[in-house]
């Protein structure tokens, strides 16, 4: 089986050198590589959501409206859980190669689509893309940023929709009005070869290869954590070895106030060849204590000798130790399994909401016979009854998308086919929100907040209810359309608050060799949120009439034909969105915070 080497010599940047943070001189290219991921992503998102409408009409399947959003995270779930996985065994890079290059593909198939199914073949293929794409990023932001950026670069993915939340809309509807919904769909692969470019060389230099179990977040090849340079500063320039890491250099300092003069012993299983020697020219016999924070504060004993340092050369330097190859570890094919049931099952789900027949029970009960116990194998023990802690982390990040996402997929049909706006309006009415998120992410990435992060996740979750409660006041014709815009930027700040935050939370709560697996938990939870709740509302969409407007979706169409109000109000949920504001009441555990998990 092959072998990946881990560094055997850590490296400490500068003093200084990573002082101004994601853009500072050590993270600025892999910051601006992977916000350029993100984006794409936003700017498809934005696209797509504009040009949907006429497309479903064009294809004759606006029954099938709600399944061409819901195709798409389906099989994101089973991308997901396979990108954890990879991430964790090879590292993240050829996960981001792969599901950028299927993104790009479902694109050019439903841009290409001469049916409605064709058209979801595609969305599914570019959704097992974004599956693999999303979970890579995040555990590229677990391993190459230390734990103090983090916030700060949810913050920038954030930022990254504000221009596509404008532009975007923009775009599609002068695209889609004059020159076809299809070259929505086919153009934005174009923008794909940047990010590649600029991201991929940055990502395998800082966050490659395997995580090795003893690798804290944040430190890897050569990487520091901020913890580590604060407790370097405050032993004078010099900090014991950490565990099962390579060679370090300066002198050992006591930190018990005693003397002796008994040799130094090691007991974390590093090696050398000879006596360690003091340097500092005290003696003493009181065990020698760590000053970086560390919690291991025993005696020092190796089963080997040390090396000392050459006469004339000052403070004891180890010399480099090879460090044990570490083996791949293989894919976990229970969990890949497990991630095939749960696409599958949530398909069969979706399928059986869209035909609303007798018959259609059966897809429908195999398809909770199937995700029943993959979701069960999947989320961590607890999620579904809102287990403090990680659980609860995860629950959340569902609730707040399916509740939103849901809601938001149906707004530019429900302002074209019942306000008879045109595409391009019906996009903008939501483009304020890019601008709101990114301000919810910003406030959450302040230092100064960081003690009141569940208050503030949940003033998020009550402002997303009440956008969501909101947006269908529009069909009453007394209510002026820019209503919804107001509402959703409200909404929109308040998810901001809330993924940005969860997205932080999930990283300290998981180690660095569980980061893949915990972050495709947590996309999971947010696109299985959004497929059953899709599902949910699609199902009472058709059978309140909504598919009967399948040539009112023109955007020059007046309200008054294909008026279905009851078909679009059903899919509005403001009370999930109240749940997930009592499950962050939940998201930390009830001990001290410096008994959580960091990573280390």
């Amino acid at each position: 089986m092959a072998t990946l080497e881990t560094p055997d010599v850590v490296t400490v940047p500068a003093e200084g050198e990573d002082e101004d943070g994601v853009l500072g001189r050590a993270y600025r290219a892999l910051s601006i590589g992977i916000v350029s991921v993100v984006l794409v992503i936003a700017f498809e998102a934005t696209a797509v959501g504009t040009a949907m409408p006429v497309a479903a009409r064009d294809l004759d399947g606006v029954a099938l409206y709600a399944f061409a959003f819901s195709g798409y995270f389906t099989t994101s779930l089973f991308g997901m859980v396979l990108a954890g996985q990879w991430s964790d065994r090879d590292g993240p890079l050829a996960s981001l190669t792969v599901g950028i290059g299927a993104f790009a593909a479902g694109l050019l198939l439903s841009g290409t689509a001469g049916g409605m199914w064709v058209f979801v073949l595609g969305r599914a293929v570019q959704g097992l893309g974004g599956g693999l794409v999303i979970v890579a990023l995040y555990v590229v932001v677990g391993r190459a940023y230390p734990e103090r950026l983090r916030p700060a670069i949810m913050a920038a993915f954030a930022a990254a929709w504000v221009v596509p939340s404008v532009v975007g809309p923009l775009a599609a509807g002068a695209v889609t009005e004059h020159l076809g919904w299809r070259w929505v769909f086919l153009g934005i692969p174009a923008l794909v070869g940047m990010p590649l470019t600029v991201a991929l060389p940055q990502i395998r230099q800082r966050a490659g290869g395997p995580a090795a179990r003893g690798e804290r977040n944040g430190e890897r090849k050569g990487e520091r954590t901020g913890k580590d340079e604060d407790a370097r500063g405050a032993a004078g320039g010099a900090t014991a070895p950490d565990r099962d890491r390579g060679a370090r250099s300066g002198p050992l300092t006591r930190t018990d106030g005693l003397a002796g003069t008994g040799p130094l012993t090691r007991t974390d299983g590093l090696a050398g060849t000879g006596p360690l020697t003091r340097t500092d020219g005290l003696a003493g016999t009181g065990p020698l204590t760590r000053t970086e924070g560390l919690a291991d504060t025993d005696p020092l004993v190796s089963p080997g000798p040390l090396t000392p340092a050459p006469l004339g050369a000052g403070p004891l330097d180890r010399a480099p130790l090879a460090a044990e190859p570490l083996r791949r570890a293989p894919l976990d094919r229970r969990r890949i399994r497990l991630a095939f049931g749960i696409a599958l099952g949530a398909g069969l789900l979706q399928y059986a909401a869209q035909d609303l027949r007798p018959l259609s029970l059966l897809p429908a009960l195999a398809g909770v016979a199937l995700l029943v116990p993959a979701v069960r194998g999947l989320l961590p023990h607890g999620t579904w009854r809102a287990a403090r802690g990680l659980p609860s982390v995860v629950l959340l990040r569902g609730v707040a998308a399916g509740s939103f996402v849901a809601a938001e997929s149906f707004v530019p049909l429900m302002l074209v086919t019942q306000r008879g706006l045109s595409p391009t309006l019906a996009g903008l009415s939501l483009a304020a929100g890019g601008a709101t998120w990114a301000l919810g992410s910003w406030v959450q990435a302040r230092p100064r907040v960081e003690p009141y992060r569940e208050r503030l996740m949940f003033l998020g979750m009550v402002l997303v209810a009440a956008a969501v409660a909101t947006a269908p006041s529009v069909l009453i014709p007394a209510v002026p359309v820019w209503t919804v815009a107001v509402a959703w930027a409200f909404g929109c700040f308040g998810m901001g608050l809330v993924v940005a935050s969860t997205s932080v939370l999930l990283l300290q709560l998981s180690a660095p060799h569980e980061a893949g697996t915990n972050s495709a938990a947590l996309q999971i939870s947010d696109a299985l949120c959004n497929v059953l709740l899709l599902a949910l509302g699609g199902a009472a969409f058709a059978a309140l009439g909504g598919g009967a407007m399948a040539h009112a979706a023109t955007g020059t169409v007046s309200g008054a034909h294909g008026s279905h109000p009851a078909a679009f109000a059903a899919v509005f949920l403001p009370a999930v969105a109240l749940i997930g504001a009592w499950v962050t009441t939940r998201v930390r555990e009830r001990r001290p915070a410096a008994a959580l998990g960091h990573g280390g």
